[in-house]
């Protein structure tokens, strides 16, 4: 997987959960082909409880199209010995990166967290895992809002990111957000810490403001004042909330470009046509 040679793109797909899904996913997918993107990655579902989907989808997607994969890996309900089974699966299957996340407690962020037994209670525990397993490229998430967990003490995610950069990590992919300063107060601050850490944008286009509102409460995103009042006055027009969210996304996304963000992964909630007009605005160009 490339990183921090020139802005990458690329798009987060979940699995579905049935076959219908399954054909709404592999549509999307085919639609965002033509942007070429240089990974695609593949989330767990609540609790894990898609662990054996994820495996398959990314297993898939790797040998239909040949694009390089992520794969998520999280400390929810598994045991050391479970993950290093993953591990051996995901090895097994041709995949070569994940994305090592502490993971979301079965009732969201905000619900206590509570470790399995015999398991992690910390992502850079799977970062320190994963580099010991050998033969990963190593992802890890970052928050410009804020980890939920942190209750505010943004020296402390810094401190975390640095240590799981220490054990193995090779770049970063942040929550959703909305400022692009937030994006750069982080860069800043890890850089002065002479971090070498690629954080790759996560930018959302925003179809639907019910979603938008479970995913920032699940997520414990903030959405700015300015955004929610605008997606509120267009909220009972579908075609204006999308027309809303792509514009955003656009401005977002450019903003990020000429800032130098060395990518941008878009969370593509398993549809295809709002993420490539984003694309499309941007006005990159064919790419190869």
């Amino acid at each position: 997987m490339r990183v921090g040679n020139g802005t990458t793109y690329s798009f987060e797909f979940f699995p579905p959960k049935d076959a219908e899904g399954e054909a709404r996913l592999w549509s999307a997918m085919s639609n965002l082909s033509s942007i070429a993107p240089d990974f695609i990655s593949v989330t767990y579902g609540a609790g894990g409880g898609t662990r054996d989907r994820t495996i398959r989808i990314t297993s898939e997607i790797t040998k239909r199209t040949g694009i390089p994969t992520v794969a998520h890996l999280t400390c929810v309900g598994s045991t050391r010995d479970e993950l290093l089974q993953i591990l051996e699966k995901y090895k097994q299957a041709g995949i070569d990166n994940i994305l090592a996340l502490r993971g979301d407690p079965t009732g969201g962020p905000s619900s206590p967290w509570v470790r399995t037994d015999g398991g992690f209670d910390h992502a850079d525990q799977l970062v320190e895992l994963a580099a010991e397993f050998g033969g990963f490229v190593v992802g890890v998430a970052a928050f410009p809002d804020g980890h939920p967990a942190s209750r505010g003490n943004f020296d402390a995610d810094i401190e975390v990111l640095l240590r799981k950069e220490s054990l193995g990590a090779k770049f970063a992919t942040t929550q959703f957000f909305f400022d692009v300063q937030k994006w750069k107060d982080l860069v800043d601050r890890l850089s002065a810490k002479g971090s070498n850490l690629p954080v790759i944008a996560g930018v959302l286009p925003v179809t639907n403001v019910k979603q938008l509102n479970r995913m920032a409460e699940l997520s414990g995103t903030p959405i700015p004042a300015a955004v929610s009042e605008a997606f509120a006055k267009v909220e009972g027009n579908s075609d204006d909330v999308y027309k809303l969210g792509v514009e955003i996304a656009t401005k977002l996304s450019q903003d990020l470009i000429d800032a130098g963000a060395p990518g941008l992964h878009f969370y593509t909630m398993n549809a295809s046509s709002a993420t490539k007009e984003v694309f499309s605005n941007l006005k990159i160009g064919k790419r190869v």
